[in-house]
């Protein structure tokens, strides 16, 4: 049974993470969630979600505090994580080895392991120091995956341009999804 570890940090834009929860459910692929405090509140700001009920869409959650999980070591599994978003402290902390809580650990855990490690990344303009932080996660042998739609398949809607997003961390991680319109579809 493939498991997905899915980080929601304190940046604009959790509906993805909040989407990717939802589409993994409907794929029956197991998840292990990580909320950070900023991404509980942000939430009730962007959302019609409450964190609790976000909670509820993940197989097994944990606390950013609790290293005793078991994403939180490399003998535990799971074909990779996906952080949506990804703030950019967060990506500081991953692109600099910096483990202080769980999320960037499971983070750590996939990099060490060679696991497939998705960072959609949320700000602009970026700084200097964001971008060498981007260069330095990439090395590290994270993908970067800025939260920038498209618009050549004409989305109609604010979820269509989710589901771009959250579609493409899917193809990332090799699951199979028809929930975005690939360039040359549809033509």
């Amino acid at each position: 049974m493939v498991e997905i570890t899915v980080g929601i940090s304190g940046a604009s834009g959790v509906r993805y993470g909040i989407r990717l929860l939802e589409i993994l459910a409907e794929k029956g692929i197991k998840t292990h969630l990580i909320l950070t405090d900023v991404a509980n509140q942000i939430i009730e700001l962007e959302t019609d979600y409450t964190p609790s009920a976000v909670l509820k869409l993940a197989t097994w959650n944990y606390s950013p505090k609790d290293f005793s999980a078991p994403i939180a070591s490399g003998s535990y599994r799971t074909a990779g994580m996906v952080i949506a978003p990804c703030s950019m402290k967060t990506l500081g902390a991953v692109a600099n080895g910096i483990s202080d809580n769980l999320l960037t650990r499971a983070a750590e855990v996939c990099l060490k392991e060679e696991r497939k490690l998705i960072l959609m990344t949320r700000e602009t303009p970026l700084s200097l120091t964001h971008l060498e932080n981007m260069l330095q996660a990439k090395k590290a042998g994270a993908s970067i995956l800025p939260a920038c739609p498209c618009f050549y398949s004409k989305p109609k809607t604010l979820e269509d341009l989710i589901d771009i997003m959250v579609g493409r961390a899917l193809d990332m991680l090799g699951i199979e999804n028809c929930i975005y319109q690939r360039w040359g579809e549809g033509k």
